[in-house]
């Protein structure tokens, strides 16, 4: 790795001219982009008793509705969870308010296909793709359930819990356009997300073969309906404490322990001072990691003007 050292800028916002002696160093091992189909490997780290709740869910096949103040490591649970099991590359369904159920099990391009047709074609499958819900239960990985990340529902349209009710109980959906078909049209290849993999729908209608392992996170800013809940095995993340702290950022350092000794002191007290600004107006964990590694590359984090850039509270500018 190219360690930056002390003092060393790789910007030096002089109005100076490119210098090829100036090494990048490498990013921190979770800012590393993935390989197609390459599962993420970032250590994650959580209570026995979450644990517990999450082998729950697995085990009832239900959903499990993860809620926690921002950066406690929602997201992050459901690729931990798909790397541990070999559930393959998550899917993920980012809600918005303008999402809708349909968005999320597929896509037809009708005007794609209309000018197809105006040149002799009629494939319909190739105008059409599955989305993060639909593949899930159209697929599997190597003969297991697929992994679904539906991403802050509580920021969807009021309907949408509902809207999801049947499909997650169920385990299936009908697509109309190719319900409509007639029966020498019955059987159609589809595209899926994240590959060139395509799947057969017969009639219309996808049912899974083994139901997809749900992961739904909430930022807790709306509640959501009861029958919706009582369909989901509910995980409180609670934030992190100091000593839970100092086991993620060694598990997060690991290639480099032995660097990160000797600057451990350190790291201790921006544990200490990530803990009492996030009592101020919450610190996602990412952030303490951040600091970490500016840490280990010479940098001074704890530097007034850096501390406020990397270790702002997230009430004083928003975040996940």
């Amino acid at each position: 790795m190219n360690i930056e050292r002390p003092q060393e800028r790789l910007f030096r916002g002089d109005g100076g001219t490119y210098d090829d002696s100036v090494l990048l160093p490498e990013p921190p091992p979770w800012r590393r982009p993935r390989l197609d189909g390459e599962a993420a490997q970032r250590p994650y780290l959580i209570g026995e008793k979450q644990v517990e709740v999450v082998n729950a869910a697995l085990r009832l096949r239900r959903p499990l509705l993860v809620t926690g103040a921002p950066g406690t490591g929602k997201s992050s649970l459901a690729h931990a969870v798909a790397a541990e099991l070999g559930l393959g590359p998550v899917l993920v369904w980012p809600v918005n308010t303008r999402a809708t159920l349909t968005d999320a099990l597929y896509r037809y391009d009708a005007i794609g296909r209309l000018r197809a047709e105006e040149r002799g074609t009629n494939d319909i499958g190739s105008f059409m793709r599955l989305g993060p819900l639909g593949t899930a239960l159209a697929t599997l990985h190597e003969g297991r359930p697929r992994l679904l990340l539906i991403d802050e529902l509580d920021k969807s349209d009021l309907d949408l819990p509902n809207d999801l009710l049947f499909v997650l109980e169920e385990g299936e959906f009908t697509v109309p356009e190719l319900a409509r078909l007639s029966e020498g049209q019955a059987e159609v290849a589809v595209h899926v997300q994240g590959s060139q993999e395509k799947v057969r729908v017969r009639h219309g209608t996808i049912r899974c073969e083994d139901f997809p392992f749900v992961v739904i996170t909430s930022n807790g800013e709306r509640e959501f309906p009861a029958a919706f809940l009582r369909r989901c095995i509910r995980l409180e993340l609670p934030e992190p404490g100091p000593d839970q702290l100092e086991g993620i950022v060694r598990a997060h350092f690991a290639e480099d322990l032995q660097q990160l000794e000797t600057l451990w002191p350190r790291v201790q007290e921006l544990i200490r001072s990530f803990t009492q600004r996030r009592s101020l107006g919450g610190l996602a964990t990412d952030q303490l990691l951040h600091a970490v590694h500016l840490l280990q590359q010479g940098v001074q984090p704890e530097a007034e003007h850096l501390r406020e850039a990397v270790l702002r509270e997230l009430s004083h500018g928003g975040g996940r």
